[in-house]
């Protein structure tokens, strides 16, 4: 068992209030009108979470890194103009200082799930944590990283799986469905699924955004952009504007058909 129930119960927000958390926005930060019009899409679709990369981690040197602090600052804009709360990534203890002052919510990458001093400075820091899983770690490995979290005082955290590393290479990653009933039997953390990075195809996105709600998860993070064709950085697995609604439509189906069965 992963964490003090009684500490999440009491503390961790999003067990509290028992929304299903939908985080939706943009891979990266582009402009202030392209983070605009996907914020006013997904507000009135139900989001409650507008995420935005400015601190990008590539894999390639020479792909778009994000517009930094200027992209934090467009993101904050954003989220208080139409009352979303933002959500990006801190990529390295210096940028922590920064990304606590323009967000509500901190994300921790899968390239940093096992980076120890970030965690607890992130631990220290009190505001709610998106904990990705590590593309080659295992549940035990996540929740113990979570573990850094909460023993350093933070139990607002949520974890996000995001596809693990396999021999599979039709897709960009292989979603572990399974992590969401395997988490909720050894934690009460919150559990999310962000199938554009598992599958790093739009084509799927859907499909498995619904398997992940039939499944059990408690919330969705979606990369949507206004024109992906021409993003900047993940073309080829963020979903357009239309797509966003339509998903949407579905998961509300889904939730109401899971809800009957219940009764």
């Amino acid at each position: 068992m992963i964490g003090n129930n009684d500490k999440i119960l009491k503390e961790n927000i999003f067990v509290k209030s028992k929304d299903f958390i939908m985080i939706a926005g943009p891979c990266a930060v582009e402009s202030y009108e392209q983070l605009y019009d996907v914020a006013k899409v997904v507000k009135k679709s139900g989001a409650n979470y507008l995420r935005g990369g400015a601190f990008k981690p590539r894999t390639s040197p020479y792909d778009f890194q994000g517009l930094g602090l200027d992209g934090l600052k467009i993101l904050h804009e954003v989220g208080e103009k139409t009352a979303l709360k933002t959500v990006s990534e801190v990529t390295s203890v210096k940028y922590l200082e920064q990304v606590l002052k323009y967000c509500d919510v901190i994300q921790v990458g899968s390239r940093n799930m096992q980076n120890y001093e970030l965690l607890k400075e992130v631990g220290k820091a009190k505001k709610p944590v998106v904990l990705k899983r590590g593309m080659s770690s295992t549940i035990n490995e996540w929740l113990l990283a979570a573990e850094y979290i909460l023993s350093n005082g933070n139990y607002n955290v949520i974890l996000c799986e995001r596809g693990i590393r396999t021999f599979e290479d039709s897709v960009r990653n292989t979603l572990d469905i399974s992590a969401v009933p395997v988490v909720k039997s050894l934690s009460l953390l919150p559990i999310i699924v962000d199938p554009t990075h598992a599958c790093g195809n739009k084509d799927y996105v859907e499909s498995l955004s619904l398997a992940a709600v039939a499944v059990g998860a408690d919330g969705l993070m979606l990369e949507v952009h206004t024109n992906p064709e021409k993003a900047r950085s993940d073309k080829k697995q963020q979903i357009n504007l239309e797509e966003y609604k339509r998903l949407v439509e579905k998961v509300k189906k889904i939730k109401m058909a899971m809800n009957k069965f219940d009764l």
